[in-house]
């Protein structure tokens, strides 16, 4: 089977947004892979050797923070988020199509301002030359990159999202 095939039978999107959405899904595993490699290092470290990863706990934070950011854009779009449905069957698919689309609002607004704000965060975190305990890393460029895909998940949800709650049903 060709990566190509392979591609259109395991990702529903189309177009650019299945290529985002392999890249985003494939950069999120590649760190997960390496947390877990990080974490038998440091294990293996700790206790056959007596001597830890040195800034273990500050590369594992970093990378859950890389994790966590590269797939939430996917998985808000996908709508993929829990969901409480306990009064979806007594109300009418247009209510329910209309309250979906007032929470994607909600969600894509709230998701825009707090990325605001987490990005002057990092601006300031940077300014000031704010870094790492032990490794020395200037934290506030992760804050930004949280930022910035914190703005790619409203944009997502408010693009991608809203179409697939409007025209794509969910048989």
């Amino acid at each position: 089977m060709s990566f190509a095939a392979w591609l259109n039978e395991h990702y529903d999107e189309k177009g650019p947004a299945k290529w985002l959405a392999f890249f985003l899904e494939a950069v999120s595993s590649l760190v997960l892979f390496t947390l877990m490699a990080l974490t038998c290092v440091d294990v293996v470290g700790r206790y056959l050797f007596n001597s830890p990863l040195h800034g273990g706990t500050e590369l594992t934070e970093i990378g859950l923070a890389v994790m966590v950011f590269a797939a939430m854009p996917v998985i808000t779009w996908r709508g993929g988020h829990i969901v409480v449905d306990l009064l979806d069957r007594f109300l009418g698919p247009k209510v329910v199509k209309a309250l979906s689309l007032f929470a994607a609002l909600v969600m894509s607004t709230s998701l825009y301002f707090l990325a605001l704000r987490i990005f002057e965060l990092g601006e300031r975190s940077i300014r000031r030359g704010v870094v790492t305990e032990f490794l020395a890393m200037p934290t506030g460029y992760i804050v930004q990159y949280i930022a910035i895909m914190s703005w790619a998940t409203a944009a997502g949800m408010i693009t991608y999202g809203v179409y697939r709650i409007l025209f794509q049903s969910k048989d």
